[in-house]
C-alpha cells in the first residue's frame, strides 16, 4: 500500500481582540468569503511569525537570512563563519552563488532570496578545493543534487516555503515548497470592524498645567474565530532535504520519518505562533482551540466549511463551538462524499468532541505524536 503524501492541518483559533496584519493603509487585512466581509491574516505574515518564533529556533535550527542587499548579507555571513573562512573567501562564495560581482560593497540582488549559512560554506569548501568555474559546479550540482540539497536545507524554511533565484548558480535549482499555508481567515462574518480612538498623555505638558493628550490617534481591531489550514507534501520535503534523489524515488522508513517529524514541528507552530502586529496594544496570544491532522492522498483545504458564515450559538453566545461543529461535520461529509479514506485525528480543548466516530485528544502532543508514528494509535 502506498503511503499517503500528504498532511493536511486544519487549525481553529479564537483571537480576542487585537489587529495581526495590517495594508499600507494601516488597516485590518479582510477578504470577501460567501458573500461577507472576513477578518485575514495572510499566509507571508504566518509563514515569517512562524521561521522566526523561539519555537523554530529550539527545534529547527536557525532559519535563512532573506535579504536583497547582498553587502550586507556577506557582512552576517562573516560574522558567522569567521572562524572557519576568511571574509573573502566567503565573499567570492556569495559571489559564484548570486552571478553578482562586488556585493561586498552592497550590490543588491534582483530580488529578496532566502539564504543559508550551510549552503555557503558548502560553496567555501568548493572554492577552498580549487573549484571556481561556475559552469562546472552547475554541472556538479545538476548531476548530483543531494549533497547541494541537505547543505542548503539545514535551513528549514527554505525546504518547506521554497525559492525561487533569477541569476547565479541558483537558478539551476529552484526549491519548490513543500509546504503550503492559506490565508487565515474568520469563520463568520466581522463587519464593520472596530475601531480604537486612543490618546497619549505628555507628562510634562501636564506637569506645566496644560490639559488634552499629547497625540491622538485611532486604530482598526476586532476578535474572532480564524481558521487556518497548511498542506505539507511528504515527498517534496524529502526531496528537498536531499533525502532522496528525484521526486518519484523510492522513499525510505528513515526519510519518511525525518519528513514526518518536521510535520509535528509544523503542526506545532501552527497551532501555537501568532503574528507580532501590535501585540503591545492587544496582547492577542491565543493557542489553538481545535485542530484537525491528517494523512491524505491529497491537499484539501476545508474553508468551505464557512462559506456560508458562522452564526452565533444562541445558548452559548459565541462562534467558537459552531465552528468545531461545523468542521468536524464538515470534514466527515467530504470524505464520505469523495471517499478520500484520510487517516485523521483531532485535537480539542472543549470537551465531548468527536471527529467522525473517534474523540478528539485531549492535548497537542497526543496529535504531533501521533503524526510522528505515521497515523498509527
Amino acid at each position: 500500500m502506498t503511503a499517503r503524501n500528504f498532511v493536511n492541518l486544519h487549525v481553529l483559533i479564537s483571537h480576542s481582540p487585537s489587529c495581526l496584519n495590517r495594508d499600507d493603509m494601516n488597516m485590518q487585512k479582510t477578504a470577501v468569503f460567501g458573500g461577507r466581509t472576513r477578518v485575514r491574516i495572510s499566509s507571508q505574515s504566518l509563514k515569517r511569525a512562524m521561521r522566526t518564533s523561539p519555537y523554530y529556533h529550539s527545534t529547527l535550527g536557525v532559519p535563512s537570512v532573506r535579504t536583497r542587499d547582498l553587502g550586507l548579507l556577506t557582512e552576517r555571513f562573516v560574522e558567522r563563519l569567521k572562524d572557519r573562512y576568511d571574509a573573502d573567501l566567503i565573499a567570492q562564495a556569495l559571489a559564484l552563488m548570486s552571478g553578482k560581482e562586488g556585493i561586498a560593497t552592497g550590490e543588491d540582488a534582483d530580488a529578496v532570496a532566502p539564504w543559508s549559512v550551510d549552503e555557503v560554506a558548502y560553496f567555501c569548501e568548493l572554492i577552498r578545493a580549487g573549484e571556481t568555474d561556475a559552469k562546472q559546479i552547475e554541472k556538479r550540482i545538476l548531476k548530483e543534487a543531494a549533497p547541494f540539497r541537505a547543505a542548503m536545507s539545514k535551513a528549514l524554511d527554505i525546504a518547506l516555503s521554497g525559492r525561487m533565484a533569477t541569476s547565479g548558480l541558483m537558478t539551476h535549482l529552484p526549491v519548490d515548497g513543500a509546504l503550503a499555508i492559506a490565508h487565515a481567515i474568520t469563520t463568520h462574518a466581522v463587519e464593520p470592524q472596530d475601531v480604537d480612538w486612543f490618546t497619549a498623555v505628555d507628562d510634562l505638558t501636564q506637569d506645566a498645567g496644560e490639559t488634552g493628550a499629547g497625540h491622538l490617534n485611532t486604530q482598526q481591531f476586532s476578535a474572532g474565530v480564524f481558521y487556518r489550514y497548511a498542506s505539507l507534501n511528504l515527498r517534496q520535503l524529502q526531496l528537498n532535504l536531499g533525502l532522496i534523489p528525484t521526486i518519484d524515488a523510492p522513499e525510505t522508513p528513515a526519510s519518511r520519518a525525518r519528513a514526518l517529524e518536521i510535520a509535528r514541528h509544523a503542526l506545532h507552530l501552527l497551532a501555537t505562533v501568532v503574528p507580532d502586529a501590535k501585540q503591545q496594544s492587544f496582547a492577542a496570544h491565543n493557542l489553538a482551540d481545535f485542530v484537525i491532522a491528517s494523512l491524505a492522498d491529497q491537499p484539501v483545504s476545508l474553508a468551505n466549511a464557512f462559506e456560508q458564515p458562522v452564526e452565533r450559538d444562541k445558548k452559548l453566545s459565541g462562534y467558537l463551538q459552531p465552528s468545531i461543529d461545523q468542521l468536524a461535520s464538515y470534514w466527515s461529509r467530504v470524505n464520505r462524499a469523495y471517499g478520500l479514506n484520510e487517516q485523521a485525528r483531532a485535537f480539542a480543548l472543549p470537551e465531548g468532541i468527536q471527529l467522525g466516530d473517534r474523540p478528539a485528544l485531549d492535548t497537542l502532543t497526543e496529535l504531533e505524536n501521533w503524526i510522528t508514528r505515521d497515523g498509527q494509535d
